[in-house]
């Protein structure tokens, strides 16, 4: 079992960039591929980027490519989230997922494909 807590959410500008983190504790942070969500006010939760638990492999939601990009620090037991060019949209709630693979290359990006979730942490950009 693995537990996540995200952290770095905040208020910002359009155009600034934002580094979220994700620790996780508890388990072989490398036998997880990692993935974040965002969930805005009255919509659904969505699905954002994704990278696999040891080949660097990553995915990206259409809307945020070449603005976002998401890496792993296995000697901290970390995800981040890098925002640059921020928008409006962009506002939202992020959520830290987890799920063990035995995959190297696996990279979920449904809701349903990840075991374990961070409490989320608040992004807000202002116009």
């Amino acid at each position: 079992q693995v537990q996540l807590v995200e952290s770095g959410g905040r208020l910002v500008q359009a155009g600034d960039s934002l580094r979220l983190s994700c620790a996780a504790s508890g388990s072989t942070f490398s036998s997880y591929a990692m993935g974040w969500f965002r969930q805005a006010p009255g919509k659904e939760r969505e699905f954002v980027t994704a990278v696999s638990r040891s080949d660097g492999r990553t995915v990206y939601v259409d809307s945020v490519k070449g603005r976002f990009t998401i890496s792993r620090d296995s000697a901290k037991n970390t995800v981040f989230l890098q925002m640059n060019s921020l928008k409006p949209e962009d506002t939202a709630v992020y959520y830290c997922a987890a799920v063990r693979s035995d995959s190297a290359t696996y990279t979920p990006a449904r809701q349903y494909e990840y075991d374990y979730w961070g409490q989320g942490t608040q992004v807000t950009v202002s116009s």
